[in-house]
């Protein structure tokens, strides 16, 4: 099967980091949803589902990885 090239203009970058700063908010959100939390069992799928928004964060960095950490982590647009 052939792989589609990734899209790496301008326009896809800030919708990239726009889409990576949104997925910092919802790892914000599940980990209050953690600290509330008392069943292991939820605490363990919230922890799975942090580990897959991290995989795709890794691979939105790995697609523009001339990008400064400030970048990535301003507050701006969020």
């Amino acid at each position: 099967m052939d792989e589609k090239e990734e899209d790496r203009s301008e326009e896809s970058l800030r919708k990239h980091v726009l889409f990576y700063k949104k997925l910092n908010k919802t790892i914000s959100n599940i980990q209050n949803e953690i600290q509330a939390s008392t069943e292991s069992k939820i605490i363990k799928h919230l922890n799975e589902r942090i580990d897959a928004i991290k995989l795709d964060q890794l691979r939105i960095r790995n697609l523009f990885p001339d990008l400064e950490d400030k970048i990535w982590n301003s507050e701006e647009n969020k």
